[in-house]
């Protein structure tokens, strides 16, 4: 079995993932890329992280399908043999006023946003078990807590993420599995540039953040390599909010 700690990080061809995936390259660990469409970018990542001195493996897998889940994870134990930190990162969803939602779009957003988290988590687990344990933070957004424009099957989802967090969080606590979730403000990612309200959002962020100063990439990763070390062990089911301050205002 491969000595070096890995860790699994979905969607992290770039954004948030990929800066996720390089400061775990950076401490030391072997990284699994997940991808659903980039292949190109999740290549040039792979790239980044290798001269970082650790492995990487590189996996296309809809996490909104437990069957590519199961392949996805298969090849992270023929690979590395274990799996000590998975980041749940992919999201997706239909950006749609109630009225326009569709079947398909629900279902959509809900397999890849909240589905995903329970069946990657069940794989995790398994290999986590080999170790004596492991790490699971998910990535959620302020939309699961407050109203956002167009933004119903997403925050529906991200509520439904959280709320499995809490459920994950106790019954794996017994395999010595840690599960917790962040929550960021509006960040000028690619993810954002699909909102219709996009620079509302964003100068909203700029004007009305109390910390003085828009939520940054790094705030996120900052707060989730904390969740993966030993210091967050007593921090159980709960999803940390990373926004400044900005959701202390109306």
């Amino acid at each position: 079995m491969e000595q070096r700690k890995c860790a699994l990080i979905t969607g992290s061809s770039r954004g948030v993932g990929k800066a996720v995936a390089l400061r775990l390259a950076e401490n030391g660990y072997n990284i699994v890329i997940n991808y659903a469409r980039s292949k190109k970018a999740a290549l040039e990542t792979a790239e980044e992280i290798e001269k970082r001195g650790v492995k990487v493996l590189v996996v296309k897998a809809n996490v909104g399908q437990p069957a590519k889940i199961k392949e996805m994870f298969k090849q992270i134990e023929e690979s590395f043999g274990r799996l000590d930190v998975f980041i749940n990162n992919a999201a997706s969803g239909v950006l749609r006023p109630v009225m326009e939602l569709e079947e398909s779009h629900w279902d959509w957003t809900m397999n890849i946003n909240a589905k995903a988290l329970l069946f990657c988590g069940q794989e995790a687990a398994k290999l986590m078990e080999k170790t004596g344990g492991g790490y699971i933070v998910s990535l959620s957004s302020l939309g699961s807590i407050r109203y956002l424009e167009n933004y119903t099957t997403v925050g529906v989802s991200k509520a439904a993420l959280e709320s499995l967090t809490r459920y994950l969080a106790v019954e794996l606590a017994g395999k010595n599995i840690v599960v917790n979730a962040v929550s960021g403000g509006a960040i000028d990612t690619d993810a954002l540039k699909h909102f219709p309200n996009r620079e509302t959002l964003l100068e909203d962020a700029r004007q009305n953040t109390p910390a003085g100063r828009m939520v940054e990439i790094e705030d996120m990763v900052n707060a989730i390599e904390f969740l993966v070390s030993e210091k967050a062990d007593m921090i159980r089911g709960q999803t940390i909010i990373i926004d400044g301050g900005r959701s202390l205002l109306v």
